[in-house]
């Protein structure tokens, strides 16, 4: 069933403070490791909290166009304190790390208009991560921020094995209404309510699409935030940066309960 969450709750603020209270006792190990898709050497980042034991789900993370900068790495290493292993894939290939939009513009456009090669880049990096003997690999989710969040959407269309996927402000281009029957875990939209990359009725469409194909959606909408809040500029991004932190916490830990 389809559920709305629109913006702050008091147990949100509670589940970021009992995070921070324990973070302090995590020890997140992470390293660069390398893949590849066809001829294309790829190196992913990987991190994860060594004092666990055993296997544990893993959690594809796919990078906004900026590639995978310090933000993105950041990213990677909260969600493995939450307990998860993660792998911040590499979509762009080993050593590449754009630095002016044209030139992000220019690597993310190969990707939206190849929808083939977005899912085969993307599949190479959740291969590689439930190969890991770390990994749980019947607990799987993905999470994409910008760009990423389009992939990550385009991943589970493509049936890929996903318990749930995280498009955060996602930019939500070229996808094919009918591919969402193919998706076969929960999606949750965390989304800013000022995003000019992919306004609301880009959003509602995408809805539109779940609903048909009877996907079983979340949306959290946040109030007063622009594209890429969790870089945050002004009150309302911080507080929907910190929200949705505290929505991907919960989000996996409900669908990755025993």
């Amino acid at each position: 069933m389809a559920k709305i969450r629109l913006q702050l709750s008091a147990f949100h603020a509670g589940v970021i403070f009992m995070l921070g209270g324990g973070i302090a006792h995590a020890e997140i190990q992470t390293e660069y490791v390398d893949y590849q898709h066809g001829d294309t050497i790829l190196s992913g980042y990987l991190a994860y909290d060594d004092s666990i034991e055993g296997r544990r789900p893993g959690v594809l993370l796919v990078h906004h166009r900026d590639g995978l900068d310090e933000e993105t790495l950041e990213s990677a290493r909260l969600i493995a304190e939450m307990g998860y292993v993660v792998l911040a894939a590499d979509m762009y290939g080993k050593g590449v790390l754009p630095q002016t939009v044209p030139e992000m513009q220019a690597l993310t456009g190969v990707f939206n208009n190849d929808r083939m090669l977005t899912r085969a880049r993307a599949q190479a990096g959740l291969d590689w991560l439930t190969g890991s003997s770390m990994v749980d690999d019947t607990r799987l989710a993905a999470i994409g921020y910008c760009f990423g969040g389009n992939v990550a959407i385009e991943l589970a269309e493509s049936g890929a094995d996903l318990d749930g996927v995280v498009p955060v402000h996602g930019s939500f281009r070229n996808l094919v209404p009918e591919n969402a029957r193919s998706i076969r875990g929960q999606v949750l939209i965390l989304h800013g309510a000022e995003d000019d990359v992919a306004p609301l009725d880009v959003v509602n469409s995408l809805i539109g699409d779940f609903r048909a194909a009877d996907v079983d959606w979340q949306l959290e909408l946040y109030s007063g935030a622009t594209h890429g809040f969790t870089a945050p500029q002004g009150a309302a991004e911080e507080r929907a940066d910190r929200e949705y932190k505290a929505a991907i916490e919960r989000f996996f830990a409900e669908i990755f309960e025993p």
